[in-house]
């Protein structure tokens, strides 16, 4: 009875152990669905999953409610049709006061984006609110002492580049120059990271008779070498990484870190949509989530580790476009997994009130089920 003892509390903490540790992996938490848990049911799905960095594509009140004092770390965002709104000073600090504030002292929000692949769009409106909008919030950070707490930045798709590859070659296209020169120069003034959205599930999708599979999917395959500079490229979202990293050296910029907000692959998708598949999706992200917790940098920049956001933690039954886009989820709205990439997750059958949640936390939780079979023996 005492070894049994003994061996259960040991597998308990070696589970708190590595929640400690981490994945070291974001995911994007996105909602537009009819069937999804409730926030504070997923709060308990992302601990169990060791999961400490969530992405949302708004300012949520409920999710960042039910994840008060989770030592989750957040992402939130202005959604492209606030942008003209937030180059007005008065109307981005009144934004900030009603959606960061009420929740930034229990829930750690680190970053605001401004907007989601805005210069690849056809609104050249839309692209001249970009940087002022960007400007203006963070000066509302400024005013409000929380510049140095939040970053601001936006994400941008791949399509900005104008020229991928080799990656030592990677440019951004000539007719965005303008607009990526100003925004490189936020950057590099307020020391904030360059995001891209990376999927080389389209490079597949569009060309799977020359795209070899192996290499989008981190498997083994012969690879590609740069023939300026001789480094070797044994996957392709690496190789789109240091594109980027190339393309901001070039406009000058050696002081600014790209970091992917978006990748992933789906699991289903229409006839025309070649590689959507169970198992290649399975591949992607299990293989994605061994070389973050690697630490592995890209050939250029080895000592940088990759820095990851995985779209998307469910499978969203309300987006729009190819069947592809409802089937990027790790996960069923019912906490069931979509495939296995050795995540280990629970989705509770109830939700809990933030009171309980702080004063019971996820450790007590795992002791339950072993006091219930000691208590059973």
């Amino acid at each position: 009875m005492a070894t049994l003892i003994r061996v259960l509390l040991i597998l308990v903490l070696s589970d708190s152990i590595a929640s400690i540790r981490g994945l070291g992996i974001g995911i994007n938490y996105g909602q537009i669905a009819n069937n999804l848990p409730s926030p504070s049911r997923v709060a308990y799905l992302l601990q169990s999953l060791n999961i400490s960095k969530v992405k949302l594509y708004d300012a949520n009140p409920n999710v960042l409610t039910a994840f008060g004092n989770s030592n989750v770390e957040f992402v939130v965002g202005l959604r492209n049709e606030d942008l003209q709104k937030m180059t007005d000073p008065i109307q981005a600090q009144t934004w900030i006061q009603q959606h960061v504030l009420p929740y930034i002292f229990q829930t750690k929000i680190t970053c605001i984006t401004i907007g989601n692949e805005v210069l690849t769009g056809n609104d050249t409106q839309l692209m001249s609110y970009l940087l002022p909008a960007m400007q203006t919030v963070y000066g509302a950070l400024g005013s409000l002492g929380l510049k140095k707490d939040v970053y601001v930045t936006t994400a941008h798709s791949t399509g900005i580049l104008g020229n991928s590859f080799p990656p030592s070659a990677g440019v951004f296209r000539q007719d965005l120059a303008e607009y990526i020169q100003s925004i490189l120069n936020f950057h590099s003034q307020t020391d904030s990271p360059f995001l891209i959205n990376a999927y080389p599930f389209f490079a597949y999708k569009d060309n799977p008779n020359q795209v070899s599979l192996e290499y989008v999917l981190f498997q083994p395959n012969p690879g590609t070498t740069d023939p300026i500079t001789n480094l070797k490229y044994d996957n392709m979202l690496y190789a789109q990484i240091d594109a980027v990293y190339s393309a901001i050296k070039a406009m000058g910029h050696t002081d600014i870190q790209v970091r992917v907000s978006e990748t992933g692959w789906p699991s289903k998708g229409d006839p025309s949509e070649v590689g959507a598949t169970l198992e290649n999706a399975r591949l992607y992200n299990g293989n994605l989530l061994s070389r973050v917790q690697q630490n592995q940098g890209t050939p250029a920049k080895p000592s940088v580790p990759i820095d990851v956001y995985v779209f998307a933690l469910f499978n969203e039954d309300l987006k729009p476009g190819p069947s592809s886009e409802r089937n990027y989820g790790l996960y069923y709205p019912d906490g069931t997994p979509v495939y296995n990439i050795g995540l280990q997750g629970f989705l509770p059958r109830m939700d809990y009130s933030a009171s309980y949640r702080n004063g019971l936390d996820f450790f007590h939780l795992l002791l339950f089920p072993v006091a219930f079979l000691i208590c059973t023996l």
